[in-house]
């Protein structure tokens, strides 16, 4: 397996010196998916053109969730009133 790796990445290197950097960035997909524990096979399946990384800058805590988009037509509950909130009836 090893082999293989140091294969794909005297491949990526070349396509990086030819400038052709979108076939340097597949190939460094597929090594770290084949050193995630993936096998040839599995890596030569998988399509890896969607995969987004985190951008330079945003780095910290709480910077790779997920942002979640609510359904269609959903509105958030009104907010309760402060004034009245707390208090029991008489």
């Amino acid at each position: 397996m090893s082999d293989k790796i140091e294969d794909l990445q005297r491949r990526m290197d070349a396509a990086a010196n030819a400038l052709d950097f979108e076939e340097a960035q597949r190939i460094r997909d597929r090594i770290n998916l084949m050193r995630g524990g993936a096998t040839a096979a599995d890596v030569a399946k998988s399509d890896t053109s969607g995969l987004v990384r985190q951008q330079p800058g945003a780095m910290g805590l709480g910077t790779s969730r997920q942002r979640p988009t609510p359904p269609p037509g959903w509105k958030p509950p009104p907010k309760p009133d402060l004034m009245t909130s707390g208090r029991k009836g008489k």
